[in-house]
Parts: structure tokens; sequence; C-alpha cells
């Protein structure tokens, strides 16, 4: 097979290896003669398409002719552009949702205090501001030898934030870090602050809630002689409290699982995506939670996810998200549909429509339950939209502060990344995931390049692979030692 014709409606098919001019292929019954060269990943025309006529893809219009298109060419930016408009009015056309057959499944995890379940059971250190960003990581690096029993690293989250800001991109910053620092992965948390910053540990004691004290410690660098000692002290206390844990049987239905894409590319909307969207419906037949973000990435295909929202709330709520965030692009005076990247387009990806109806294939097929704001914590199970950019490490954050212990990854071109909570690196075509093996951990490519192999078979070893990170396995910038964390800036810098 050389391409792939992904929905009967559409008049495309992608191509699944580079076609050379006068070469004839058979899609779905479609007998077309390439017109030019057709990269891997990009479009062709499997009928002549008028100027102004539609480009479908994934059953839907990703576009339009910007002049006729004859069959057999290359469809791209060249001969294609974006039909998306501005703020909308939506109608609720609820869908029906497949029921979910009820499943059972358990990892290996780390009970808290609060019910939540850990995956990890490190100790994090959190500043508070951006001028302890070196005392933290000088004192993780010294602290790291003092390490033992269950607990795994000693991790510093840097960030540039903290103080000189106002307003709502002040709250973010509040939120995102109490978030994290009531993170089940953290066994113990050392809350790091200067003293004189706007969001002091003073302030961020208000927007932690109930907490257990015993697990997390706070040090304000400004009170002592030498705060790295006394950081060093502290996270001695924290590892002594939290070195005896095990890791015990744990229902799949506490697992919170972030979905995200960065890097994609042709094959992104045909393999890796699906294929989580396939994992996402299992693991919310477990009673498990999962979480997508990238909202920008919505847009264009925001009407199959509000139609399959469970009520009008919920619809609403998602309209909400949408038009909200197309308005955040209009109060900055920017173009709303200035995606995809160059990469994305390198990859085949033509218009925001076309990545999008893509992207969002890694919501698999269940109804929508819960939609979040920036720094709010996931509830309800299910699957749940999350309010935050396309951004990889910024989207990652907010997903690992919402609850998410784990973020699945799909990409195309690749990237090392990390966030604060394991990221799995899934691989839309095999060569990447042969080439970045120290980046990638799960290789999704095989679904269009080997026989035999199915959605429903590679979905179980994915969902088993899951389970076995949540159990303890690293990923791999979790071996390469990356952690990362990035927080939405939205606002003045005094």
């Amino acid at each position: 097979m050389k391409a792939i014709r992904i929905h009967e409606k559409d008049n495309v098919a992608v191509a699944l290896e580079n076609l050379q001019p006068g070469e004839k292929i058979t899609v779905s019954g479609t007998e077309v003669i390439c017109r030019e060269e057709i990269p891997a990943g990009h479009k062709v025309a499997l009928a002549s398409v008028k100027e102004g006529g539609e480009i479908v893809k994934y059953g839907n219009s990703i576009g339009v002719a910007k002049c006729e298109i004859e069959a057999g060419s290359h469809i791209h930016t060249h001969n294609m552009k974006t039909a998306l408009g501005d703020l909308l009015t939506y109608t609720y056309e609820p869908a029906t949702c497949p029921e979910l057959p009820e499943r059972k499944a358990t990892f290996l995890g780390y009970e808290r205090k609060n019910g939540k379940a850990g995956i990890r059971n490190d100790i994090w250190i959190i500043p508070t501001v951006g001028c302890v960003n070196d005392i933290a990581k000088l004192i993780a690096r010294k602290a790291s030898q003092y390490v033992e029993g269950s607990v795994e690293e000693v991790i510093a989250f840097a960030h540039p934030y903290g103080c000189s800001q106002m307003g709502e991109d002040q709250e973010n910053t509040r939120r995102i870090l109490a978030d994290l620092i009531n993170h089940p992965n953290a066994g113990g948390v050392l809350v790091l602050g200067l003293g004189c910053e706007n969001s002091n540990i003073g302030v961020l004691k208000e927007y932690l809630g109930d907490y257990d004290e015993n697990r997390v410690r706070f040090l304000v660098a400004q009170e002592y002689e030498d705060e790295a000692e006394k950081g060093i002290e502290l996270i001695r206390e924290l590892i002594g409290f939290c070195k005896d844990e095990i890791r015990k049987e744990t229902d799949a239905s506490k697992l919170v699982v972030g979905l995200k894409c960065g890097g994609s590319d042709g094959f992104s909307g045909i393999t890796a995506n699906p294929l989580v969207g396939r994992f996402s419906d299992l693991l919310v037949a477990c009673g498990g939670t999962t979480i997508l973000t990238e909202v920008p990435e919505m847009f264009g295909a925001e009407t199959g996810l509000m139609n399959r929202c469970r009520n009008e709330e919920v619809f609403e709520q998602t309209v909400c998200l949408i038009n909200d965030f197309k308005q955040y692009f209009k109060d900055h005076n920017q173009t709303i549909y200035e995606n995809p990247s160059p990469g994305n387009k390198a990859g085949g990806i033509s218009t925001l429509e076309d990545k999008s109806n893509g992207c969002t294939q890694k919501s698999g097929s269940s109804a929508v339950e819960g939609v979040l704001g920036y720094g709010d914590r996931v509830e309800k199970h299910g699957l749940n939209l999350l309010s935050a950019p396309g951004n990889d490490l910024v989207a990652a954050t907010a997903l690992a502060a919402a609850g998410a212990q784990i973020v699945l990854f799909t990409t195309g071109r690749g990237t090392p990344f990390a966030s604060p909570v394991p990221t799995m690196k899934i691989s839309t075509n095999s060569a990447l995931g042969k080439k970045k093996t120290n980046w990638i951990d799960f290789n999704a490519g095989v679904l269009v390049e080997e026989e035999g192999i199915t959605m429903e078979s590679l979905s179980e070893e994915l969902f088993r692979e899951v389970m076995e990170t949540a159990s303890g396995k690293k990923v791999k910038s979790e071996e390469a030692g990356f952690h990362d964390m990035a927080i939405f800036k939205k606002g003045v810098t005094l």
C-alpha cells in the first residue's frame, strides 16, 4: 500500500512513501496517476477539485482549493488554504458515543494520604520565584547523595516567574505551583522561596488547600545564613518521611493520563494519534481519566468534541473554552489561525483544520465529561478538556498540574523534552522511532508499515506499556535525567 484514504468521504489520500511523477496508485478502488512528486505524509488528490472547492480528509473539510486542482496533484500550502473564520456560534447536536465495555486493570502505585495515587516517589523542589532557581538546583544536586529506600530522585523545577507579575498572569503562576506541590508523584516537596517576591510562601500557602504537612517543607532563603545547607537538611527529613513507601496494587481508575502531540506530520492522524485515542477509550473503560489540551489545535475540529459532550452544560463550557482562546489571540492582535508550524508543513500538514482533525484523534470516541480552566485540577473521571496553549512544554506542564501522572506525547518529528511527570514519546513513523531510540518510547508507525498489526492489538500493547510505566518503568527522558516545566505567560511584566 503506497497511499491511504482515511475516510470514505475523503477526496485526498496520504502518501505512505515518496510517490514519483507518472506513478500509478490505487486507493480504495480509485486509480490515480501522480502528476508530480508527492513526499511521504503529504496529500494526493483522488479527484479534481474546483477553485474554492473543499479539500476533505478525516471525513471533514480541512480547507479550500486556491485554484483548480487536478486528480493526482500534490495538495499542500501552495494550492489550498484554511477556510476557518473568527469567533463562531455553535449549536449542540449531541452525538451517540459508543458504549465502552467495562474493563479491569491495575498498576503498582504509591498510596497518598489524600486518596490519590503516585507513580513515582520523588522529592520535588518547587521555587516560588525564579530568583532562587540556582539555589534549588544546588540543593537538589547536593541532596541526591542522601536518596535511599523507595525515593528515586531529588528534582528541582526551575521557572522564571513568581514576581513582577499582575492579575491573571500572577494567578496562573500561583495555581500551577500549588498544583505541583500537591502532585501525588512527589513523595515529598520542598517549597523554596526568596522572601520578598509577590508569590511568596505565605501567599502560596493560601492556594494549597488541605495538604499533608509531613510531606511538604517550606524554606525562605533570606531568613538563613546558609540557605543551601538548610535546604539539604529539609530534603533529608523528607527522604526519611517517604523512603519506606512501597508500591501497592492500585486500580487503574486512579490513573490520570495527559494527551499531547507535537512536531506532528502527515502520519500523526493516521497512526499515533488514533492509537492514543484508542488507549484513552481503554483507560476510560477502566474508570480512569484522560485529559486533552492544546486548545488552538482544536480549532477547525471543535464541533466533533462539542457534540460528544455529556450534556448541554459541558457543551457550553466547551464553547467558552474555544471562543475564549480565540479571544486571547484577538486581544493580542494575532491571527487566530497562524498555524501549523514549519515542521508540521514539512511533514505534510497544510492548514490548521488539517492539523486539528489529526490532533483531536487522541480523544478517542468516549464522551467529554468535563472542561478545565488553566490551573484547575481534574475531578471528573473520563475524558476531560483542558485550557492550555499548543506549546509543548507549557501544555505538558498544564496536564501535570491538572493531575496527570503520565503524559502521552505523539510526534512525527521527534523531541527530547520532558515535563514534571513521565512523558512517553510515541512516534508516528518507524523511521523516527529507529533513528531516535534515545527519545522515542513507543513506535506507532508499524500500523501502516508492517503486516498483521492492527489498531486493536497495538492499543493493547500501548495500554500495557503505560501500566508498566505507571508501575515504575522509566521513559527515555527520565533515563536521560530530563525534567522540565513551563508556565503559561499571560500578561504584563513589571
